[in-house]
């Protein structure tokens, strides 16, 4: 009697055991199913991203080649308008079309005006500077044939001042000088001498002594109009 009990409970727990083996393979089968499912999500939503990033890089590239044409057209359109400006600023020097201010001398990229007050060295520096501009300097071949076409006597230049200088100089010598100044704001006091221009030489004389002098200044952009009025230039 005692044995067949204990066969009974033997066959139980094996049968147990069967179904706890059969609900974790069956837990199992729903994990793997279930973590391959959202590995293939991910790897559709990893393929989207790296897509969504190739179309983005596209279209930057897109926008920066237009960008570029854009730029390239502008700057295009800016020298056509500031060489027709120059061919019209030749017969009317006071066209609307010219980059500087009235009165004003436009050569390349620069404007220059001359001043017939006499004034110190210093009070020039001032003057200039009330402009938005500095004394003449002279760095390059085009403003040094420029300047010498106008047969200037006697006017301040941006030139660094000497304690003295008593030989003259060739105008075409100082382009490549380091006497021109970078900033007009030396401190100047009685014994100082400062460069002037008379014809096609440069000078230096007591810095108190009144004289005219030249600005000059950066020229503004020539403006690009979109219409020209009754098909007129002027």
């Amino acid at each position: 009697m005692s044995e067949e009990v204990t066969y009974a409970d033997i066959k139980f727990q094996d049968s147990s055991k069967r179904e706890n083996i059969h609900e974790f393979d069956t837990v199992g089968i729903k994990v793997y199913t279930t973590l391959k499912i959202e590995m293939g999500k991910l790897n559709k939503l990893q393929n989207f991203k790296e897509e969504l990033q190739r179309n983005i890089s596209l279209q930057l590239i897109h926008n920066m080649n237009n960008s570029k044409m854009i730029m390239d057209l502008s700057n295009t359109l800016q020298e056509i308008a500031t060489r027709l400006c120059h061919e019209l600023y030749k017969r009317e020097p006071e066209h609307k079309c010219k980059p500087c201010p009235k009165t004003w001398m436009w050569h390349e990229d620069s404007c220059y005006i001359l001043i017939d007050n006499y004034e110190t060295w210093q009070e020039s520096v001032m003057f200039c500077s009330a402009q938005n501009a500095s004394l003449l300097t002279i760095k390059n071949k085009s403003v040094l044939e420029f300047i010498k076409s106008k047969r200037l006597r006697r006017y301040w230049l941006g030139l660094s001042t000497k304690k003295y200088q008593r030989s003259y100089q060739e105008l075409d010598e100082t382009i490549i000088s380091s006497n021109w100044l970078t900033r007009n704001r030396n401190v100047v006091n009685g014994r100082m001498h400062c460069g002037y221009i008379d014809t096609v030489y440069i000078y230096y004389t007591d810095c108190s002594f009144p004289m005219r002098f030249i600005c000059q200044k950066l020229a503004d952009p020539v403006k690009i109009e979109s219409e020209i009025p009754d098909g007129k230039y002027s």
